[in-house]
């Protein structure tokens, strides 16, 4: 018996050899196939079944980089390169903020007027739209500048009329400096020169002012052209000079409001303030216009007029049906005052005049501009009386509302009479309509 299991010994040994050969076989080829699993494709399921068994993750394929397979150009997940961050289409947010808007194709912008057009363009304006300076004040005649625009109401002949604009900032004055220089003057003039000097001194940015001085209808010369230059003002005032002639005021108003109005007219600054400053003893002795051809010519423009008068050297005597020379001065002063909404002064004594320079140029920068369309459309030439009142204020404080009494509705190509121009040559004009 034991010679038996002796000789069964090799066997068993034999058998325990094969096994753990076939074994060591199997685990070889089972490496094998796992380290070249990323280089072929496998062929059978069986290299699956023992991979997992034997072969740990394959660190090679992610420690070294990989060449994309063409099968990743339709991955969604968006590139590292920042710039295509936004482009992705699916949906999705960019990792880096929202995409921008997709791009339009814009149409070529239109160049504004100013660029295509010449230096001779004239900007239309609506010319239907009547334009009021409008001075508020007090009981003691102080300026009030806290009016809202709908404490204002504006009649036309009676009739309410619609409030277009409203401002009440200041704006550029265009001004005119007309000045008597007769003889009557005399004793007046270096207190006039004075106070012309502190109303051209307070000029602001954007203000231009001419000089206009008149005797008789031959002598009415400007002596400054428009200009904001205060230094040229005020050597102009300076060579004023006086001189004899027959005092034509009517005259001499008349053409310098023409002048102010027609200056810049049409442009975009067509709001400017516009306003004529008259210093004059007011005793018009021989004029080409007549006080109706004035006061006509006034109703078309919105020219405000200021007037300093001396009158109190003119003759206080008057007849049975003659007003005296110092009362006809004081009516037409008065009246052009009123007429254009300005205002009018009469010093007593020539220590006035620095006060009176500086309530001018109060009243001109405290003021508010409006413009209503009028509901009648007529232009026959009649004469439309302008009323504008205010609202009183939060104590029941009166407030009076100052501005042009009217306007005249100027028919379509009406001519108007030609008379004296403003000019520098002494010229005497053809025959007066007042002295055929």
């Amino acid at each position: 018996m034991a010679h038996k299991e002796s000789s069964k010994e090799p066997v068993r040994l034999l058998l325990v050899f094969v096994v753990l050969l076939g074994v060591c076989g199997g685990l070889l080829s089972a490496t094998s196939s796992a380290s070249t699993q990323d280089g072929r494709p496998r062929r059978t399921a069986q290299a699956v079944n023992v991979t997992p068994a034997a072969t740990p993750t394959p660190v090679p394929t992610t420690a070294r980089p990989a060449t994309p397979a063409p099968a990743r150009s339709t991955s969604p997940s968006p590139t590292p390169t920042p710039v295509q961050l936004p482009s992705t289409n699916n949906g999705t947010r960019a990792p880096l903020g929202d995409a921008p808007p997709p791009p339009r194709l814009k149409p070529k912008p239109t160049p504004t007027p100013p660029e295509e057009i010449d230096e001779n363009y004239v900007v239309r304006v609506n010319t239907d739209l009547v334009n009021l300076n409008v001075r508020v004040i007090d009981r003691s005649n102080k300026p009030i500048d806290n009016v809202r625009q709908d404490d204002f109401h504006v009649y036309e002949d009676g009739v309410a009329q619609p409030i277009e604009y409203f401002g009440k900032q200041e704006v550029p004055i265009t001004y005119g400096l007309a000045v008597d220089t007769s003889l009557s003057l005399r004793n007046q003039l270096q207190s006039v020169i004075d106070a012309a000097k502190t109303i051209i001194n307070s000029n602001k940015k954007g203000d231009e002012t001419f000089i206009e001085r008149f005797i008789s209808s031959d002598k009415i010369n400007v002596e400054k052209e428009f200009t904001s230059n205060k230094d040229e003002l005020i050597d102009a005032i300076d060579n004023l000079y006086l001189e004899g002639g027959q005092t034509a005021v009517v005259d001499g108003v008349y053409l310098a409001a023409e002048h102010v109005a027609e200056y810049k007219k049409g442009d975009d600054s067509d709001r400017r303030r516009r306003a004529l400053i008259v210093i004059t003893d007011g005793e018009d002795r021989h004029s080409f216009y007549t006080d109706t051809q004035l006061f006509q010519r006034l109703r078309e423009e919105d020219v405000q007029i200021y007037v300093i008068g001396f009158v109190n050297e003119l003759d206080k005597e008057s007849g049975l049906i003659k007003k005296s020379p110092r009362d006809k001065a004081v009516n037409l002063i008065n009246k052009l005052a009123t007429d254009t909404g300005g205002r009018a002064f009469f010093p007593q004594s020539l220590s006035e005049m620095p006060d009176i320079a500086n309530a001018i140029v109060r009243d001109l920068r405290t003021q508010y501009v409006l413009a209503y369309n009028p509901t009648n459309k007529a232009r026959d030439g009649s004469y439309r009386a302008i009323r504008v009142t205010v609202e009183d204020g939060p104590s029941r404080d009166k407030r009076i509302a100052l501005t042009r009494s009217g306007r005249s509705a100027g028919r379509e190509g009406a001519s108007r009479p030609q008379g004296p121009a403003v000019k520098t040559g002494n010229t005497r004009p053809a025959t007066s309509p007042k002295n055929p």
